[in-house]
Order: C-alpha cells, then sequence, then structure tokens
C-alpha cells in the first residue's frame, strides 16, 4: 500500500511539472503577443516612417463624399513637422458638389502649410478636378481625363411603372413646391425652374473657384466650363493643369519649392485599424468576443446612394 502511495506521489509531481512547464510556455506567449500588439499599435507618426522628414501622398480615389476621414488626413499632414511636402494622388470622377468643397477647403488649408501638389491618374473630373485645383500644381498623364466643370442633378420619374402597377401616391403638402422635383409625378409648374437657379448658382461658384485658381478671365473660363473632358495633353494646352507626367514630375515640382528630392514617399492613409489592432482583433474572434466593425455591405451601403446636387463625370448610358 505505502509502495503504490509512493508511485502515486512521483506521478503528481511528475504531472506538476509539466503543468508549470506548459503554463510558463502558455505565460511566455501571451506576453510576447502584448508585446507585439503594443509595439504595432504605436502612432507612425512617432516612432515609424512618419517621424522622419518625408513626402507625404494622400490617395483622392472613388465617389467625392464629404469624408471627414479624408480632411481629418490632410489636417494631420498639415500639422506633421515630419511632412517637407505633398503629393494628392487624385483618381475620381467626381461626386458630390458639397462633398468636393468640403475637401477643397481642406487641400487650401493644407497648402497654407506645406507646398502641395495634384497628380490626377486615369481621371480627375468634376468635383476631383475642383480639388485638384485646390493645389498649387496638377500634373496629369497625357491620357488622364480632366475637366468636366460643371454641376447637374437628376432624378427618376418613376410615375409611368407604378401606373400601370396600378398605384396611387397621395401627397398632402404646405406648399406647391415642397418636395419638389418628384420622381411619382410631373414637376409642378416652378419645380425645374427652382432647381435650375440653384443648380446654376453652384455652378457659377465652381466657375468662379477655378478662374480664380487657374487664372483665367471670364471668358476663358465659360468656354471651358461647359462640361467638356479633355486628355492630358488637351488640358495642358488650356492650362487646367500645369504639367504632363506622374509622380516623378510631381516630385520635381516640390524640388523647386526646396523640398530634398531625395526624401521617402509616405501613404498617409485614412482611418483604418493598425497591424496590432487586427491581430488583437483576430485574437479576440478567435477567443469568441464580438469586437464589433462595419460590414463590407454596409461600407457600400454608405457609398451607394449621392444626395444634392453632384459633380461627376461619367458616360451617360
Amino acid at each position: 500500500m505505502s509502495e503504490t502511495t509512493a508511485d502515486d506521489i512521483i506521478d503528481r509531481r511528475r504531472l506538476r511539472r509539466k503543468l508549470t512547464f506548459w503554463r510558463v510556455i502558455a505565460f511566455c506567449v501571451v506576453l510576447s503577443g502584448l508585446f507585439a500588439v503594443a509595439f504595432a499599435s504605436l502612432p507612425e507618426e512617432r516612432f515609424g516612417a512618419k517621424s522622419r522628414p518625408h513626402i507625404a501622398k494622400v490617395r483622392i480615389e472613388g465617389t467625392i463624399l464629404e469624408d471627414e476621414d479624408l480632411i481629418e488626413v490632410l489636417e494631420d499632414v498639415g500639422e506633421s513637422e515630419a511632412v517637407q511636402g505633398v503629393i494628392l494622388a487624385i483618381d475620381s470622377p467626381g461626386g458630390t458638389t458639397a462633398g468636393g468643397e468640403a475637401i477643397y477647403n481642406a487641400v487650401r488649408k493644407l497648402a497654407a502649410e506645406k507646398p502641395v501638389t495634384a497628380q490626377i491618374g486615369t481621371v480627375g473630373a468634376s468635383a476631383a478636378y475642383m480639388i485638384a485645383a485646390g493645389t498649387d500644381h496638377i500634373v496629369a498623364r497625357k491620357t488622364s481625363i480632366v475637366g468636366s466643370i460643371g454641376v447637374i442633378v437628376q432624378y427618376p420619374n418613376v410615375a409611368d411603372m407604378l401606373d400601370k402597377l396600378g398605384i396611387d401616391m397621395e401627397v398632402i403638402k404646405s406648399t406647391p413646391l415642397k418636395g419638389e422635383p418628384s420622381m411619382f409625378g410631373e414637376p409642378v409648374p416652378g419645380a425645374n425652374e427652382m432647381m435650375r437657379a440653384m443648380l446654376l448658382d453652384s455652378y457659377d461658384w465652381f466657375k468662379e473657384l477655378v478662374a480664380d485658381r487657374r487664372g483665367f478671365s471670364q471668358a476663358e473660363i465659360a468656354r471651358l466650363a461647359d462640361g467638356s473632358v479633355f486628355s492630358g495633353r488637351q488640358a495642358v494646352e488650356r492650362d487646367l493643369i500645369d504639367e504632363v507626367g506622374g509622380v516623378e514630375a510631381a516630385r520635381g515640382w516640390l524640388a523647386g519649392r526646396g523640398v530634398d528630392d531625395d526624401l521617402k514617399i509616405v501613404e498617409w492613409k485614412k482611418t483604418e485599424p493598425g497591424s496590432g489592432l487586427i491581430w488583437a482583433g483576430a485574437l479576440a474572434r478567435w477567443l469568441g468576443f464580438d469586437i464589433g466593425g462595419k460590414s463590407p455591405v454596409e461600407a457600400l451601403q454608405e457609398r451607394l446612394f449621392l444626395d444634392g446636387m453632384i459633380s461627376v463625370w461619367h458616360v451617360d448610358g
């Protein structure tokens, strides 16, 4: 009986040693992971490439909206002592007029602090061109699509479809122009005139902005601001852009403003989780925690519909 007890004690001691060993290993793994997460989560502005002198690159792509995250990035770039110059990489057909105005204002504020140039890729039209005009130098490829200075309002009219479906839309409103123009019937007298007056006011503002930034006379801006789009080669002939080229041309202009041509270009992006937070999120999900976050469908829905007047170029089809 005593012999069996001694064997049990030895086995228990061995088991304890094994458990202690694996507990120490698990603790070290968790501790290393926490250190890795903490290190990866350190702000680049203080410890990464953004902490050293560099040229900041900010992408402006897709549909132009009043993007608060993008505006915040532009503000951060302007406040960074490490940023010596800025390249706005623009590739957008435009978007909402108000969105273009908001980003244009942010670009003008940035240009008061740093030399800023726009580099247009495939397309920089309408509200996107408005933003480019906020910089002090515009570069585009020979075959880039540039221009489309104008404003448009579009709305569907589903009255015939509802009539075929046997659906009547009853409307009660305070005054005739309230809620006009409506997609459920023909516009009431004065509705189209009201919309056109508002549209032309924004159009005049857009033209004045471009004329002021590009140094056009009233006759010149009237000729250019008819909604036409131009290739990069045509645009440089019309002074809509300053130079044909790509990132090297943009760097060359910055060099002429005293920015070291050997500086590294570092991209500043809109708010997104850092690599440390990605690992932390993955660990949390693995442990069964719901950490939230927007789904791809929700992100798509945010950009699927454009409200208000839009300044956008597209092929009408």
